[in-house]
């Protein structure tokens, strides 16, 4: 067999590296892999990074790939801003904009989970003894009822303003209240919120308690919705272009995978029990039949981002005054990392 030793950790030689490793040539790398640290949050939205974990697609591009669980998008973007942080993801949130107006270089570079038609991951519940009293019969009864987000500013916010509109209401119509999704599906079954957007699964276990009935969800409010995306850190993008690079490819391919798993508005597609699998083992959800019955997310094969959506949500967030100074989304956006791996990677064919 043939043994390759490789002394330096150039970009050529783990290129090299990682051929001779997909030909079988090389039992084990003698190089040491490019560390990098990434912000999640530790739910099904993480799931292209989960699937380049463990099927080993990072470690194909020489990456050794460190996961910190933040419990809201927000505390992510100091640590991208001093460089403690390479990568997250996150909702596009007026706190990324805020940043970017300051002059800290954090950029969204991919799509991770959006909201095509099918596939609504983020669901409207109201509490279902609102219904049965009489006083929540149309849409246009959420006026005036406590709804609940997860933090002023995220994506979220912007996909509720959405659905307000097409009904003929506005965002200062209902009272917001900003709770965790954990916590929304605890304070609607103890009356103290009356209506949550909140992210599967937790919105099928409000439900299945009899605390809440679905109304609707971000596949319908706001189809192709950007509700996370991939940002990169301005030290990643300036000071390891290479290794971006080489995350992004990795990155795209585990969204590719997961892209293979669905079907039909749930995870029942080829890839199916692998996705299920490594959710399980990722997440805090352990039941598989969970995932089964789900509206997962949808996720770009190539990262592409919806500008338009984007752009829709930071003309929201002015209206809320909760952006301060001068951006746009294309001073926070940098395509090029995905735009080149895609490429690289070959036009996404589907598994069937």
């Amino acid at each position: 067999m043939l043994q390759v030793s490789l002394h330096r950790t150039t970009g050529r030689a783990r290129a090299l590296a990682g051929l001779f490793i997909a030909m079988g040539l090389v039992a084990s790398p003698a190089f040491a892999l490019d560390k990098i640290n990434m912000a999640a949050s530790g739910t099904s939205s993480d799931i292209g990074s989960f699937i380049a974990i463990k099927k080993g697609f990072y470690k194909d591009e020489g990456l050794e790939v460190t996961q910190t669980v933040f419990d809201a998008g927000v505390k992510m973007i100091a640590p991208l801003g001093t460089g403690d942080l390479d990568v997250a993801t996150s909702s596009a949130t007026a706190a990324l904009y805020n940043a970017v107006a300051r002059g800290i270089g954090v950029k969204i570079v991919a799509s991770n989970g959006n909201a095509p038609p099918g596939y609504g991951h983020n669901v409207l519940i109201v509490r279902k003894d609102l219904i049965d009293s009489g006083r929540y019969k149309t849409p246009q009864d959420i006026k005036g009822l406590k709804v609940s987000m997860p933090s002023p500013g995220s994506s979220a916010t912007a996909t509720l303003n959405a659905y307000l509109t097409s009904i003929g209401l506005k965002f200062s119509d209902i009272e917001p209240v900003y709770l965790s999704y954990p916590n929304q599906v605890v304070a609607i079954a103890n009356g103290k919120i009356d209506v949550g957007l909140t992210a599967e699964p937790q919105a099928s276990q409000a439900i299945a308690t009899g605390a809440a009935l679905r109304v609707t969800a971000d596949d319908v409010m706001d189809p192709w919705h950007e509700a996370s995306v991939t940002l990169y850190s301005g030290n990643f993008i300036e000071k390891r272009p290479e290794v971006a690079a080489r995350y992004m490819r990795a990155y795209l391919r585990g969204q590719r995978f997961y892209n293979d798993a669905l079907k039909g508005g749930l995870i029942a597609g080829p890839n199916a029990d692998e996705v299920v699998a490594i959710l399980t083992e990722m997440t805090e959800i352990k039941d598989p039949k969970i995932y089964r019955s789900i509206a997962p997310q949808g996720a770009e094969p190539d990262g592409k981002l919806n500008m338009p959506g984007l752009k829709k949500d930071l003309d929201f967030y002015r209206t809320q005054g909760w952006i301060e100074g001068v951006v746009s989304v294309e001073q926070a956006v940098d395509g090029s990392f995905a735009a080149k791996a895609a490429k690289e990677l070959g036009p996404y064919v589907p598994k069937k």
